[in-house]
């Protein structure tokens, strides 16, 4: 049984209409969930886009972890809900696929992994059962609220570079799973885009 993890005195900033970029990551680093099972991830999306519409400007999903770009309603700028909506979609859905025959429960993650570092490492927190808690996703996820243009264009080609970053591809159109192909098509990047990132904290461990 995992142990309690004290947590940190931690407020988001109130949800905003202006753009906003997100990493969010799955609670076992090194998974190959989210590409494994991109279709399921996909649905997930597309219905809570149908319930809780919001534009995405860029969207990019590495096998472990994924990053976005959102811009929300004045009128339901919300991102938290729709995120928890997301998450508990994909698990819903990824548990069910993972009952059918030749995927056992093993395959299916029962606890949360040991904390690799930081001022909890080593502990291993439990599941919050009384939430109905799976052991699928971090709890948290970064966001940035952007400033100005120039700090959303840099957001946005992050997530259009993140998969050379991490080695998967040498163009980021050869990724499949980003929205860099349809930005192609509607013209704000060539296709032989070269893939660099902008230096900064993206929220890669959040």
């Amino acid at each position: 049984m995992g142990h309690p993890v004290p947590m940190p005195n931690y407020r988001r900033p109130s949800p905003s209409p202006v753009p906003v970029f997100f990493t969010v990551c799955l609670a076992q680093q090194g998974s190959t969930a989210l590409i494994d099972h991109l279709d399921i991830l996909r649905e997930a999306v597309r219905l809570t886009l149908r319930d809780r519409p919001f534009d995405i400007l860029a969207w990019v999903v590495l096998p472990d972890h994924m990053h976005a770009v959102w811009r929300l309603p004045e009128s339901d700028p919300n991102y938290s809900q729709r995120w928890g909506r997301i998450k508990s979609r994909f698990t819903r859905d990824l548990r069910v696929r993972l009952r059918r025959p030749g995927l056992g429960p093993e395959s299916f993650p029962a606890e949360f992994p040991e904390i690799a570092k930081g001022r909890f490492a080593g502990l291993k927190p439990g599941l919050r059962t009384d939430k109905r808690e799976q052991a699928v996703w971090q709890r948290r996820f970064w966001e940035h609220h952007c400033r100005d243009d120039r700090d959303l264009e840099a957001h946005i080609r992050y997530c259009w570079g993140n998969p050379v970053k991490h080695g998967f591809v040498t163009r980021p159109a050869d990724w499949v799973a980003s929205s860099i192909h349809r930005d192609i098509r509607l013209g704000p990047v060539e296709p032989e885009w070269s893939g660099s990132v902008p230096d900064g904290d993206f929220g890669e461990a959040a």
